[in-house]
C-alpha cells in the first residue's frame, strides 16, 4: 500500500459533518488516487509552461474530471 496523501481524520470529520454519513477504510486509498492523478496533470502542465513550480492553475476547472 502506498503512502496516504490525505488527512483521514479531516476526510472523515467533513464527510461526517457534511452527510452524517461514516467514511469506509477503502475511501482513503480511492482519495490518494484521485490526489496523485490530479498532481501529475498539474505537473505535466507546469512542465509544458516551461516552469518548476506547480501553482494552483495547473489543476484547472477540470482537475478531477480528468481522472
Amino acid at each position: 500500500m502506498s503512502d496516504v496523501l490525505v488527512v483521514a481524520s479531516k476526510v472523515k470529520q467533513y464527510i461526517k459533518g457534511k452527510s452524517d454519513m461514516n467514511v469506509s477504510a477503502s475511501t482513503l486509498a480511492a482519495l490518494t488516487d484521485l490526489v496523485k492523478k490530479a498532481c501529475d496533470g498539474a505537473i505535466e502542465k507546469a512542465k509544458q509552461e516551461g516552469r518548476k513550480t506547480v501553482m494552483d492553475r495547473d489543476f484547472g476547472d477540470n482537475a478531477c474530471t480528468q481522472v
